[in-house]
This record gives C-alpha cells, structure tokens and sequence, in this order.
C-alpha cells in the first residue's frame, strides 16, 4: 500500500514491505530500518538507525488525513493520501464496462472470500479480505454485476495483480 505524504509541502511516497519477514518502510525508493510503536493514542516511538525519537501526532480536520506532528520541538504539518483512494473514486458516478477482473492490490494471504461464483454483487460490495503486514484490506467489487469467477480461495497466497475475482 503506497502512500503519498506531503510534509511541510515536500511530496514523499512511503510503502511499507516485507523484507525477511520483518516490516521495513521504502521512503522516497529507498529502504528504510525504521520501526514505530503507539505508545498513547497520539504518541508514537520511532526507532530510526537505532536512534529512538518521540512523535506526537494530532489529526486536523479536511478532506484527507491531515496531521500536526510534533518531534524534538518542532512542528510539522503533514498530509496523507492514498492513491487508491483517489482512483477509487475519480469515477464514482461511472461503473465499468465488461468483465472486470479484480486484482489483488498487494502481497499477502486470502483470509475470507465474501462471494462465491455465479453470486449478484453491487458495485463497492466486498469480495474479499486480503490480510498483508498485519492489515486487512478488503477488495471491492468494481460494478455491478455477477461473479463469474472466483480466481483464489481462502488461505492462498496472493501477489500483488494476481486475480481475485472476475465481475460480469
């Protein structure tokens, strides 16, 4: 899941992965060894190069996730975007056309499938949970329609583009 984060207006992608079975972050292309933990619901503690620092983080109201954060005294203003989220929705009053496959949009294992072969869907309905780094995502039927495949099952290993589903 790619996020893009403008901080204090500089533009950053951040995508967490995979790496040895253990959670790394890719900033800006790069691999990053950085690691957080909530310690309160607005506190994180960040551990960087194995340098700790504290982050205070409060949300501000807008149309996407805007945050104040607050490390070593200063403050910063950062917003979150999911560009999923943008495609998602950019077409929203439009639905597709024709069979529609639905990809896995990443890495990870089919922990429950929510629709079955030859089963009426509405589009945004959920066809299945796909579990990646601890995080659950659900993946959504992109029209209305009729599942004419179902493409995995549950507890299968997925990569990312691989077939969940096929709307018609």
């Amino acid at each position: 899941m790619k996020l893009e984060i403008t901080l204090d207006g500089k533009q950053h992608t951040v995508e967490p992965v995979s790496i040895d079975g253990e959670a790394r972050w890719v900033i800006d292309g790069r691999a990053s060894d950085a690691d957080a933990v909530a310690v309160s619901s607005s506190v994180y503690s960040i551990l960087i190069g194995g340098r700790s620092i504290e982050a205070r983080v409060e949300k501000v109201s807008g149309p996407d996730l805007r945050l104040r954060v607050i490390v070593a005294g200063r403050e910063y203003t950062a917003e979150v975007r999911d560009p999923r989220r943008w495609r998602r929705h950019r077409g929203a009053a439009v639905e597709a056309e024709g069979a529609q496959p639905v990809l896995a949009p990443m890495p990870g294992k089919i922990v429950r499938m929510l629709v079955k072969a030859g089963e009426a869907v509405n589009a945004g309905q959920g066809l299945a949970v796909v579990e990646a780094m601890k995080m659950q995502n659900e993946v959504r039927a992109p029209k209305s329609g009729k599942v004419e495949r179902v493409g995995v099952a549950e507890g299968q290993t997925v990569a990312a583009g691989d077939v969940i589903a096929v709307v018609v």
